[in-house]
């Protein structure tokens, strides 16, 4: 088995497509990635509570949203990339049960810099839109 390569920054041009990323929201993914993240919010872990609150099903937080992001973009450029910014929205929530699939598309290359603009979508539309800028070697 070799060790993953890391993309260098000669190897990206603007227009570059990510391939695509599917993560299914388990219970066990939502409640546990929450608890990871030190965001104890109930509506992360507590189904009663949730739907007491108005939602359908417990949902993803923030933090792993952020999380889920950074890896998208570093499965894709390599172990060496160095993730510099991170800029994202939410939209739809991802309830747990639902799955997120992941695209992105280079946008920017300056130098050692690459943007990539990345989605998530799950069965209720756009959850995460935005960017992530990393540092690739030269």
């Amino acid at each position: 088995m070799s060790a993953p390569q890391t993309l260098r920054a000669g190897d990206v041009t603007v227009g570059t497509p990510l391939p695509p990323l599917q993560i299914h929201a388990t219970p066990t993914f939502v409640t546990s990635t929450a608890i990871a993240t030190r965001d104890f919010q109930d509506v992360h872990h507590d189904r009663d509570a949730a739907h007491a609150r108005g939602s359908k099903d417990i949902f993803v937080n923030i933090l792993t949203d952020n999380g889920l992001v950074q890896r998208y973009v570093t499965d894709w450029a390599g172990p060496e990339a160095f993730v510099r910014a991170i800029d994202i929205r939410l939209g739809v929530p991802c309830y747990a049960y639902d799955t997120l699939t992941f695209s992105g598309t280079v946008t920017a290359v300056e130098g050692d810099r690459v943007t990539v603009a990345v989605t998530a979508k799950d069965s209720l539309g756009d959850h995460i839109t935005g960017t992530a800028t990393v540092e690739l070697p030269a």
